[in-house]
């Protein structure tokens, strides 16, 4: 076996850890194969007996490698999903869905949507430290900032990511249970279930971005909003429960990122309104936060 073997052999014992930080960096199981492999051609090109910890040096260049992906996704801003019917939105994620959603599910679906809400500095704190135990020192070298600046920036994204309850936990459980009830529904294709969980006079709001249409979708009574939820059946299967602007509602990512948010509003344990967000400037105005187990 010569070095070149030799070295990748050892770069394949670490394949899957440095897959799983990028994944949980860039949500995206097709990027995150794409930060792997600029890993190892950095590693092809580098003198690796200079390297004293091979694990510490893939852990830092696949880092640099997303958070350099993230900030270039930002800064252009990322195209706006296309046009067709939310239910499509899922079969058109770049790579492979299927594998996207098992990786999603290890992961933790709502965990992935919600770091997409963080800066890419904020992101890269939160998963190396509080995810893979990165000392703090070491991030600080990454992300180019002070080891205190950079310890706020993992304050400040945990807080985020946890969300702070503005209700008692009481009627986030109820809403939970509804919610729950709702997406469980959906995905079975259980119209007289829907029905039971709706207001007589639910109201559904959808925008323009969701389904195209010349001017927003309005859908009044139990029976007419139940029947546009059975035509989501596809969609609500990548689709997990969030905490959105403090009160629970539902999210579904595409390439793990949000693409369409449910925001409910409650009576006791009835859903009075469903507001149907895909419009990424009015996504990105959104307080999306994890859920408390």
């Amino acid at each position: 076996m010569d070095e070149n073997e030799r070295l990748a052999q050892r770069f394949d014992e670490h394949r899957a850890r440095l897959r799983a930080v990028a994944y949980r960096m860039l949500g995206s199981a097709d990027e995150a194969d794409d930060a792997v492999q600029e890993t190892w051609l950095r590693l092809s090109r580098t003198d690796s007996g200079n390297v004293e910890s091979l694990p510490a040096w893939l852990t830092t260049v696949v880092a640099r490698v997303s958070l350099n992906m993230l900030r270039s996704r930002k800064s252009r801003r990322e195209e706006p999903l296309e046009r067709h019917a939310a239910d499509q939105i899922a079969s058109e994620q770049r790579g492979d869905p299927e594998q996207e959603a098992l990786l999603a599910d290890s992961v933790g679906l709502a965990l992935i949507v919600v770091l997409d809400t963080l800066s890419p500095a904020e992101r890269l704190a939160f998963v190396l430290h509080d995810m893979f135990d990165v000392p703090f020192d070491d991030l600080a070298s990454i992300v180019g900032r002070s080891v205190p600046a950079t310890r706020q920036l993992a304050s400040r994204a945990r807080r985020r990511v946890k969300g702070v309850d503005t209700m008692p936990d009481a009627d986030h459980a109820r809403q939970r249970h509804v919610v729950d009830a709702y997406l469980a529904a959906t995905r079975a294709g259980d119209f007289e279930a829907l029905v039971a969980l709706l207001d007589p006079d639910v109201v559904l709001r959808a925008d323009r971005e969701v389904v195209p249409t010349p001017s927003p979708i309005v859908i009044r009574g139990a029976r007419a909003v139940a029947k546009g939820a059975m035509a989501s059946m596809g969609r609500a299967q990548s689709t997990q429960p969030v905490l959105v602007n403090g009160m629970v509602g539902l999210v579904m990512a595409a390439g793990g990122r949000p693409a369409v948010v449910l925001r409910f509003g409650f009576n006791q344990d009835t859903i009075t309104e469903i507001d149907v967000i895909a419009d990424q400037d009015s996504l990105g105005q959104l307080e999306l936060s994890m859920l408390a187990d």
